[in-house]
């Protein structure tokens, strides 16, 4: 085997592994793109909204509705989403998050619980249209689009 047949192997290899470098790296940049782009796609999408259909004597008017974002906070802390002024609600009383397509519930270790549906929410749990969630003295409806 003479040298120029190994510096020819040499500078075959060396094509070829740049070569698949290039297509791992444009097949990763392409991966990414996608994910980005179904991030976006679904940020522009509507959400849903809560529509107050319970409030036991609080200022806050029955129809009332709130816009549902993918993290929605709900509480008596100014900080909240959607903030009620009651005084049975916790400064962060629950949360409503949309992970994988579905929407999520869950309890901000407030001091009267969440209500979903009229029981008691103790760990994270899947919601969905119609649903009716308990805070404090408020029912929220739940709308999904």
């Amino acid at each position: 085997m003479t040298v120029e047949t190994i510096l020819l192997f040499l500078r075959i290899a060396s094509g070829l592994l740049l070569l698949a470098f290039l297509g791992v790296l444009s097949w990763l940049l392409w991966r990414d793109y996608r994910a980005t782009a179904l991030e976006v796609e679904s940020r522009q999408l509507k959400r849903g909204r809560l529509i107050v259909v319970r409030t036991d004597g609080l200022p806050l008017k029955v129809g009332t509705h709130y816009p549902l974002l993918p993290l929605t906070s709900i509480g008596r802390a100014p900080t909240n989403t959607i903030t009620l002024n009651d005084t049975f609600a916790s400064g962060e009383h629950a949360l409503l998050t949309l992970r994988g397509g579905q929407w999520w519930l869950e309890d901000r270790g407030s001091s009267n619980g969440t209500l979903l549906n009229g029981y008691t929410v103790e760990e994270p749990t899947v919601i969905s249209a119609g649903d009716v969630v308990g805070v404090g003295r408020v029912d929220l409806k739940i709308e999904l689009e």
